[in-house]
């Protein structure tokens, strides 16, 4: 049996997954790569989850269209940084070079977006710490450790430890936004929950969080298009 999908152009694989817990169908669209996943009761026939999903197909595909198409990383292609969209060119030299015309990457153009992504991580550690830095000296705490990571479900963590994570990506982001999920990750160093009091405090390092918060919300998920 072929794998489920919605024939036309293009064609839309389906995920089906079955559930105990599941009473009815449900449909999830995931923002971050675009996977159609449909969790049905575990007794349902499969040719109605089919049939449910063809008569969501109109729904579906506004939904795809909405998200845009992935972006493999590469000379010729573009890649915000910052907030700002930059085009990727061919570059001189032994180091990438971030100018206000572009972005220029020496070396094999098969290699570009892997070289380019190792430049980024670094750039988006160096501001993470600085800015942690920045609001764990405003919080009067002190973190123990920085990582990141290319992380899907959140932005930044902080253990009980101590210990900072964050998203490279973030850095792809307006700087702004980068402050404030580092505020939000610092303020947890006094606060491990979600309580008046935690935002309280990310008020008091951060200042009005609300228009990054929102940003995040509304654009975060675009930053993983970008395929390095």
């Amino acid at each position: 049996m072929s794998d489920p999908h919605l024939p036309g152009d293009p064609p839309i694989p389906l995920i089906l997954r079955r559930s105990a817990r599941a009473r009815r169908i449900s449909l999830r669209i995931s923002q971050l790569d675009g996977r159609v996943t449909l969790t049905l009761p575990k007794r349902l026939a499969e040719r109605e989850a089919m049939d449910f999903a063809r008569s969501k197909e109109d729904w579906i595909r506004r939904h795809l269209d909405a998200r845009g198409d992935d972006v493999v990383v590469g000379i010729g292609s573009e890649l915000p940084l910052g907030g700002r969209m930059y085009p990727v060119r061919a570059g001189t030299g032994r180091r990438v070079e971030i100018m206000a015309d572009g972005i220029f990457v020496p070396g094999p153009p098969e290699r570009a977006g892997k070289r380019l992504c190792s430049h980024l991580k670094e750039i988006a550690r160096d501001r993470l710490a600085g800015a942690s830095d920045d609001y764990a000296a405003r919080l009067g705490r002190s973190y123990a450790r920085i990582s990141l990571r290319d992380t899907r479900s959140r932005w930044g963590s902080c253990t009980s430890d101590g210990g900072l994570m964050y998203s490279w990506r973030l850095i792809m982001a307006p700087p702004e936004v980068l402050d404030y999920v580092a505020a939000h990750e610092v303020a947890h160093l006094a606060e491990m929950n979600h309580s008046p009091a935690f935002w309280a405090g990310v008020t008091r390092i951060y200042g009005d969080y609300g228009p990054p918060r929102r940003w995040l919300r509304a654009h975060g998920s675009t930053l993983h298009r970008y395929k390095f």
